[in-house]
């Protein structure tokens, strides 16, 4: 987490030795002593305020790791962070977003850490990420009800297509993989018109199909369907699109798709 260090000239330097002594201490006890005056219950206070104030957040963000993990790899995991992580924002709801960052850049791993324990800690902080993101299904431009085939969809920024090579969203307690899946796992998660956080595991060609939109490819849902059935050598391109056609509608009501392109 981040630490305030005074840069300020005007700060005695005998100062900013006791800010930085205080705060390592804070930080990390199993490394660094306890300052002159923080010695004792005292300094055990201060420590035990921030440790469970961080851990109870993250458990919160991160309820299935948290149960995967257990109390004493889940306590060993919180430590680490707040003693080897430097955060890069004060924000508590970006608190979630950096112990990602830790997992993939800063951490070594630990003879308790599953193998899809990035994977994992990331699709839950997705639904965190989308409940507070500030983005809103569009209308200017976008008809609701327009023709989602001869026109072109409007993917919605709320709609977030992911890629695990973990089944992420059935892990548990209960079920705990050793290794990836032989496919990968594609999940739309997405929030509704009714601010509600939802997820649809798709398959390759819905994956597909949403990159394209998301990239702006193709003149119509049409285009698209036909050239997806090209990549994948289906037999009959006709079948694709019209399976494609319900494909496109359900994703519609789902409001991962905001309509279709609206001109004039």
């Amino acid at each position: 987490m981040s630490a305030h260090h005074s840069d300020d000239p005007e700060v005695p330097p005998s100062l900013r030795a006791q800010q930085e002594a205080m705060t390592a201490y804070l930080r990390d006890p199993r490394r660094n002593p306890a300052p002159r005056g923080l010695e004792g219950r005292g300094g055990g206070v201060y420590r035990e305020l921030i440790y469970n104030n961080l851990a109870g957040f993250l458990a919160n963000n991160f309820p299935v790791l948290r149960r995967i993990l257990g109390d004493e790899d889940w306590d060993a995991l919180v430590a680490d962070f707040l003693g080897e992580h430097r955060a890069k924002t004060p924000y508590f709801l970006e608190i979630g977003r950096e112990l990602l960052d830790y997992l993939a850049e800063g951490r070594t791993p630990r003879p308790g850490d599953p193998p899809f324990l990035w994977e994992l800690a990331h699709y839950e902080w997705v639904e965190l990420a989308l409940w507070v993101a500030e983005e809103e299904i569009p209308s200017v431009g976008v008809d609701a009800d327009g023709d989602l085939i001869r026109g072109r969809p409007v993917v919605s920024p709320l709609a977030w297509l992911l890629c695990y090579r973990f089944p992420v969203h059935r892990i548990g307690p209960e079920f705990r993989p050793e290794a990836p899946s032989p496919e990968p796992t594609f999940l739309v998660v997405y929030r509704d018109r009714r601010d509600d956080v939802g997820f649809l595991e798709v398959n390759a060609v819905t994956a597909r199909l949403l990159e394209l939109l998301r990239a702006g490819e193709g003149p119509s849902g049409e285009a698209l369907l036909q050239r997806i059935a090209g990549e994948i050598g289906h037999p009959q391109p006709d079948q694709v699109v019209t399976a494609g056609a319900e494909i496109l509608a359900d994703l519609r009501a789902r409001d991962i798709l905001a309509g279709a392109e609206a001109f004039g």
